[in-house]
């Protein structure tokens, strides 16, 4: 079908199908800064993938057919990319300075941006400095924060990954699982009176939100406030002020959500407000000015050089070309683990799609299985597969050269794992070499024979290096945009739409006639399995 985007690649692929990249690397001896790109403070080198000067040169070739240049102007522009819901894509105009201007149905939306930018600046200021306070008179210690999706999960990682930054006399803590477990844990260890809730949901209606705030609101009531105490202790991130005001929120309580930011993208909204609480504003602040460093060079930088576009193409190499179903993220910093998490729900959402801009089916590979996990821990554990699995997974090693501690050895030995990691799935050890060392190590050459074909390893399996100056607020705002922008860019070339996510949908549809049928209540429409299942849970749970 539409495979003409990157038709162009196949003769590369199919040269290159048969070479290592130890002969690459040996064959230039300027490979590694031929394939190292910096900006932003990040340095990428992606010279450990199975790519020449041609085979890179029609990748960009592939973007620029793609038509990545103009559908990026369009979305910075402001224009309706998001077709099947009919919406701009505007996260980038979060970020943007207060002197810009984005127009969307005649309007400037920066003005706006910067008005509820300024609200949580004196929200966060006045909670920091506790002159705003709680029901008995009291200033808050601790946030909960309640959201699911995007709404819970940017904020929670920006916040986990900034631990350093954290304020140290107010504590926030994240709660999106409708398990009962999970909210009443973290109340229980609360004092209501000087407890703040914060909920985000655009709707005020999603269901697993709306159920733990409620659950809040009881455990308040419950501890002695009164209704009109909860305006005290309660804001929400939404653009339903209705049903927000009904529920006993303030309506300057209520900071505004809109409909050209998805909920993926909205952690640069009032969706970060946890996060300024957690930081201070000024981090939050810097985290902004990181991502809009990121749309600078995204739309400034030459396709060859730009980071994003490099990083999406190598993507669509691996996907379409040699049939990878999976990319992994190694991010060797502790605070940075639950970064994988992230992009996994920013790529798999954005681009786990089956039809294509035309309204038809499409007959190629799209978004990758995103998954990871921390180095060196899985280095002891699903590096093994990487290594000597027949599938080939491509990987991206990210790591901040400078520390929030300082431990040099501690760091000089991460540093020395991720290095040294990412040479290995490069260059392998063949059965000969793993012979000679047994060997040379005293083993008798027919043990050796047999040992070394169970301790061989191909090589050739490929990965990025991504170098970041340090762990900072505005570093990690050009990282995830970084991110964003990758995803987008292979929206492109896939030709579907990145913005939409109508996958997830129906099974909330369903879930509500599942929740009336436990409830007692007749519903037709259930299988005669999912029957059975809520009879069986029903005897137990009434």
């Amino acid at each position: 079908m539409s495979t003409s985007n990157w038709s162009n690649l196949v003769p590369h692929f199919e040269r290159l199908q048969s070479t290592h990249m130890r002969t690459l690397f040996a064959e230039d001896s300027q490979r590694a800064k031929r394939f190292t790109r910096s900006a932003c403070g990040f340095t990428l080198d992606f010279s450990k993938n199975t790519i020449d000067q041609d085979a890179f040169d029609a990748l960009i070739a592939s973007a620029k057919t793609a038509g990545v240049e103009t559908q990026r102007e369009r979305m910075f522009a402001g224009e309706v990319i998001n077709t099947t819901e009919q919406r701009a894509v505007l996260h980038t105009a979060l970020r943007r300075p207060a002197q810009d201007s984005v127009t969307v149905d005649g309007k400037n939306v920066i003005p706006e941006v910067h008005e509820t930018l300024a609200k949580i600046k004196d929200f966060v200021g006045r909670v920091h400095n506790g002159s705003l306070k709680g029901y008995t008179n009291k200033s808050f210690t601790d946030v909960v924060a309640i959201g699911i999706g995007g709404s819970f999960l940017g904020p929670k990682i920006v916040t986990e990954a900034l631990k350093p930054y954290r304020n140290k006399t107010l504590r926030v803590h994240f709660v999106a699982n409708v398990d009962g477990h999970h909210i009443n844990d973290v109340l229980a260890e609360l004092n209501a009176e000087t407890t703040l809730v914060v909920m985000s949901s655009k709707s005020f209606t999603t269901q697993e939100t709306l159920k733990n705030t409620e659950t809040a609101r009881d455990w308040l009531l419950q501890q002695g406030a009164s209704f009109d105490d909860i305006s005290k202790h309660f804001m929400c991130v939404s653009s339903n002020i209705t049903k927000a005001t009904e529920f006993g929120i303030a309506e300057e309580n209520i900071f505004p959500m809109w409909d050209w930011v998805g909920g993926r993208y909205s952690l640069w909204s009032a969706i970060g407000l946890p996060i300024a609480l957690a930081l201070g504003y000024d981090n939050f602040a810097e985290i902004l000015a990181g991502g809009h460093d990121m749309d600078v060079h995204f739309q400034e930088a030459p396709l060859d050089q730009n980071l994003p576009v490099i990083m999406a193409m190598l993507g669509v190499w691996y996907r379409n070309l040699q049939g990878c179903q999976a990319h992994v993220l190694l991010p060797y910093n502790h605070y940075l683990r639950g970064f994988p998490a992230y992009v996994q729900q920013l790529d798999m959402e954005s681009n786990g799609k089956s039809t294509n801009l035309q309204n038809q089916a499409v007959d190629y590979a799209t978004g990758p299985i995103i998954w990871g996990g921390e180095g060196t821990n899985g280095q002891h554990a699903f590096h093994q597969l990487m290594h000597q699995g027949n599938t080939v997974i491509p990987a991206d090693f990210i790591l901040p050269v400078k520390p929030s501690h300082d431990d040099v050895e501690h760091h000089q030995m991460l540093a020395a794992n991720c290095f040294a990691q990412t040479q290995a799935l490069m260059q392998g050890e063949t059965a000969s070499e793993v012979k000679q060392k047994l060997i040379a190590g005293g083993m008798d050459e027919q043990q050796a024979e047999a040992l070394s074909q169970h301790k061989l390893m191909p090589g050739n399996r490929p990965s990025n290096t991504l170098l970041m100056e340090s762990l900072s607020p505005r570093q990690l705002g050009s990282l995830v945009a970084l991110y964003e922008h990758k995803v987008f860019v292979q929206g492109v070339v896939w030709q579907v739409n990145s913005f939409d996510q109508w996958g997830v949908e129906l099974g909330k549809v369903l879930g509500n006639g599942v929740l009336d049928a436990l409830k007692g209540q007749s519903v037709d429409s259930l299988d005669s399995s999912t029957q059975q299942l809520v009879d069986m849970f029903s005897k137990v749970v009434r």
